[in-house]
């Protein structure tokens, strides 16, 4: 058999674990994650090589129904994943209704493709629920391999691994061997802060924010990072601030520390807070974030 390479896209509600389980498959901390639903916003890359194989993992949005562009441009970015894929991972949980967003299970039941239904989080489960949902996911996507795993304590990953493997399409590599992300550095200080933000932060405020990387400078000893964090309200600048400017520093120190050990090296990172009511709904300038093509 000759070498084997394919895109297995990761897809499924929010909050079930996908960001963790690529993390885990990948061995890097690529995918931010966080407690909240809709942690992800772009569709991430994560590759795998070895002398035989070359998987390319793509972490996507979690679905939803869409209340503004922004959560528009995150669902094509799904609805993409669905149909590139050469083998899809559709994430689920022993937590989740199983029939929550029909739409999308009905369109894994269409799909060509191969398809691996992953059932996260079984460390919080008993036997009797876990051998129950996989019936009703066998029954329902007849066709699948149903896998149960926790992600969180890497139970598990080396049979979606087998899996994948051996579902992968004869191909030579589609990225570079030494190759583990198709994203930049800049992206993912960017990623870095807003992951902080989703941590410091409650309620709307999170959703309403975007960073934008304005400086990425790598000199010998260090990089200098200038980034900008939008928000829709005057009220939400106030918040991301906090009193004497305790929060955002805050959130900034803990952003720099994450991104010296992931970049390994050290960061001078500025963080400004500026307000853009319409940032979400705005095509220009969800464009120039990357959101929209």
């Amino acid at each position: 058999m000759g070498h084997r390479a394919g895109f297995v896209n990761i897809v499924g509600n929010p909050n079930v674990g996908k960001s963790t389980l690529m993390n885990a498959l990948v061995g890097e901390k690529l995918s931010i994650v966080t407690a909240k639903a809709q942690t992800t916003r772009h569709r991430i890359m994560g590759i795998v090589n070895t002398d035989d194989y070359q998987i390319v993992y793509s972490d996507t949005p979690g679905m939803l129904k869409p209340n503004y562009r922004l959560q528009e441009d995150m669902m094509r970015f799904v609805d993409a994943a669905i149909g590139d894929a050469d083998i899809i991972l559709y994430v689920t949980d022993v937590v989740e209704k199983s029939d929550k967003n029909q739409e999308y299970i009905q369109k894994l039941q269409k799909v060509e493709c191969p398809v691996v239904v992953v059932i996260n989080k079984i460390d919080i489960s008993d036997q009797a629920k876990v051998l129950g949902l996989i019936s009703y996911w066998e029954e329902t996507i007849p066709e699948a391999v149903v896998i149960p795993v926790s992600a969180k304590e890497r139970f598990n990953l080396e049979s979606v691994l087998e899996a994948v493997v051996s579902k992968l399409p004869v191909s030579p590599p589609w990225f570079d061997k030494d190759q583990f992300t198709d994203r930049n550095l800049r992206f993912f200080a960017s990623e870095i802060i807003r992951e902080k933000i989703l941590e410091n932060y409650s309620q709307e405020v999170p959703y309403s924010c975007e960073v934008v990387v304005e400086r990425f400078k790598e000199g010998r000893e260090r990089y200098e990072i200038g980034a900008v964090i939008l928000v829709t309200r005057d009220s939400q600048k106030g918040i991301i601030i906090g009193k004497g400017g305790a929060a955002l520093k805050k959130t900034g120190t803990e952003a720099r520390l994450e991104m010296e050990d992931f970049f390994q090296k050290k960061v001078f990172l500025e963080l400004f807070v500026k307000v853009d009511a319409d940032w979400r709904d705005n095509r220009k300038e969800l464009r120039r974030f990357g959101y929209e093509e």
